[in-house]
């Protein structure tokens, strides 16, 4: 039986939801690895809507974040509360600006974010039942957070940005730098994270570093 991969959306588009090439790039490297993927996000409205032809808001406009991941989800998408760490054997977590604004509010709170109660549920269940999670690009702010009210300080990385990682290590992470191909692996709390497109320059280098967290996070199985 192929081991089943949660992955968590944040909605659909860089500015306002998951990152596509970040989210397509961990499907298709969860099925080459021979595990399947199991997509969910939580059924809120997304913080607010971006214009990504334009990169300004688009005022007065609403979307919903369980409805935007069903894009990039073909469909097959779960709502994130009615998900157990019992039904998954890894989760991860695709970049974008949306795990830093709807999964939580980082992008506008930094280290005094709050995150998404059923996002925050789920990685607590992992974190008990010591099952792998990755986390890329921005998305290792939110698990910073998570793991703030804990005895962990999980070492991870969103590759150099220097007042991003100060505020993960004001809330008690490690941060330890690295570049766009490059995963850190810390193996006590089980967690893989990699920099995607906080530094990536193109789609090629940042598939090198998801591959590579992926199939870290079949190894940890």
């Amino acid at each position: 039986m192929k081991k089943k991969i949660g992955v968590v959306l944040s909605g659909c588009g860089v500015y306002d939801g998951a990152e596509v090439h970040e989210s397509v790039i961990t499907l298709l490297a969860i099925d080459r690895a021979g595990a399947e993927a199991v997509c969910m996000a939580p059924n809120t409205d997304q913080l607010h809507v971006i214009n990504h032809l334009t990169g300004e808001e688009v005022k007065g406009e609403k979307r919903n974040v369980l409805v935007e991941s069903a894009r990039i989800a073909r469909g097959d998408i779960k709502d994130i509360a009615e998900v157990k760490a019992d039904d998954l054997d890894a989760l991860i977590f695709p970049g974008g600006f949306g795990a830093a604004k709807n999964l939580c509010d980082f992008a506008v709170k930094g280290e005094n974010c709050e995150v998404h109660p059923e996002v925050k549920r789920l990685v607590k269940e992992f974190e008990q039942k010591q099952k792998p999670q990755a986390v890329c690009c921005i998305a290792p702010a939110m698990m910073a957070k998570i793991y703030e009210d804990s005895d962990a300080n999980p070492t991870l990385t969103i590759g150099n940005d220097a007042d991003t990682s100060s505020k993960m290590e004001a809330m008690g992470t490690k941060h330890q730098n690295a570049v766009v191909t490059e995963v850190v692996v810390d193996v006590p709390n089980r967690i893989v994270s990699t920099p995607a497109y906080m530094l990536g320059q193109n789609i090629g280098e940042v598939a090198e570093g998801i591959e590579k967290t992926v199939n870290q996070l079949v190894k940890m199985i």
